[in-house]
């Protein structure tokens, strides 16, 4: 079974750049009229979503995120969730739906064969919303990259699902949740901090770090880190060298790469991660013991189980706990 890293993997190939390299070789009326089309129909669903009696509220969802299907299950409608994105493995009921491709590319064959009455997507290729439209399967795109897509995207949800009344309960949460550990954040020091992504395993090359501007990043900074790589300039996502690494030289490092679905991949993963940095002994944060190894998905999923990263974040920011 492929790591849940592989997800990270996806959003940093398809980062903001690339989308916008895609949408630049199309005309500029028809990129318009393409932009026209989908915000349509996305509002054309939610007016029906949010105007229709219960009983005619989407009964059969499809979900092409991990993000998407735990506020579907947070909202209480997961158990009208008929399939799933091949990333998705929390929670546990998750496991035994049918799969239909990844968030970056949907299989179009495979949600058609769920006959569903609503699907849910992030940011989808063209043809993937033009394909479904000709099949005539209601879908909406849900926002994904910062913490307050975290909160519009509920919103969306809840409204597409016909249960927009939950949404302010389910964020009012998530809210008060990041307040306190914010709260307690700022009585401590803020150490310099480094969060890698993505690597090739086995090794330490080909990091990917956080930079500026993104959901880690921002719960980073709720948790009472100062990342080294929120710099202007720098992409949300930065390829970097371990000569980089060394150079910033963090306080704490917290490598995200590893994440995996079973507890003993998740051991096997941690003592893998810190084995190879604490070959690094010229690094402040090898020296003094805080290089962390997250192996859970609950820390790289933007969605109702952000307060869980912002805890562990915070563990690991400060010392506090090295296990995840």
């Amino acid at each position: 079974m492929r790591p849940v890293s592989g997800l990270i993997h996806e959003l940093v190939r398809s980062s903001a750049p690339r989308q916008l390299a895609k949408w630049g070789r199309v005309t500029g009326a028809r990129c318009v009229a393409m932009i026209l089309r989908r915000l349509a129909m996305g509002m054309l669903l939610l007016a029906i979503a949010t105007g229709l009696p219960a009983q005619t509220k989407p009964q059969h969802i499809v979900s092409t995120a991990p993000s998407i299907t735990e506020t579907l299950f947070a909202l209480g409608v997961g158990d009208r969730v008929v399939g799933v994105s091949r990333f998705c493995n929390f929670p546990p009921e998750v496991e035994k739906l049918p799969r239909v491709g990844s968030y970056i590319k949907p299989d179009v064959e495979a949600i058609a064969r769920l006959a569903p009455d609503l699907v849910l997507l992030q940011r989808s290729p063209s043809e993937v919303t033009e394909r479904l439209n000709a099949l005539h399967i209601a879908f909406i795109e849900a926002p994904q990259g910062t913490l307050e897509d975290v909160f519009t995207a509920i919103q969306l949800i809840a409204k597409a699902a016909g249960v927009p009344e939950r949404s302010a309960g389910l964020i009012a949460q998530i809210k008060s949740s990041l307040d306190g550990i914010e709260a307690k954040a700022k009585r401590l020091p803020s150490p310099r901090v480094l969060v890698i992504v993505d690597r090739r395993q086995g090794t330490l090359t080909d990091l990917i770090a956080v930079g500026p501007n993104n959901y880690v990043n921002q719960i980073l900074s709720i948790a009472g880190g100062n990342n080294v790589l929120a710099q202007s300039g720098l992409p949300q996502y930065p390829r970097i060298s371990l000569e980089t690494v060394l150079r910033e030289n963090p306080d704490v490092i917290i490598d995200l790469s590893g994440t995996q679905e079973t507890e003993s991949a998740r051991q096997a993963s941690r003592t893998a991660t810190l084995a190879l940095w604490n070959q690094n002994r010229d690094l402040a944060a090898v020296r003094s013991g805080h290089v962390y190894a997250g192996t859970t998905s609950s820390l790289v999923v933007p969605g109702p189980r952000t307060p869980i990263a912002g805890q562990r974040l915070f563990d690991f920011v400060h010392g506090t706990g090295g296990s995840d």
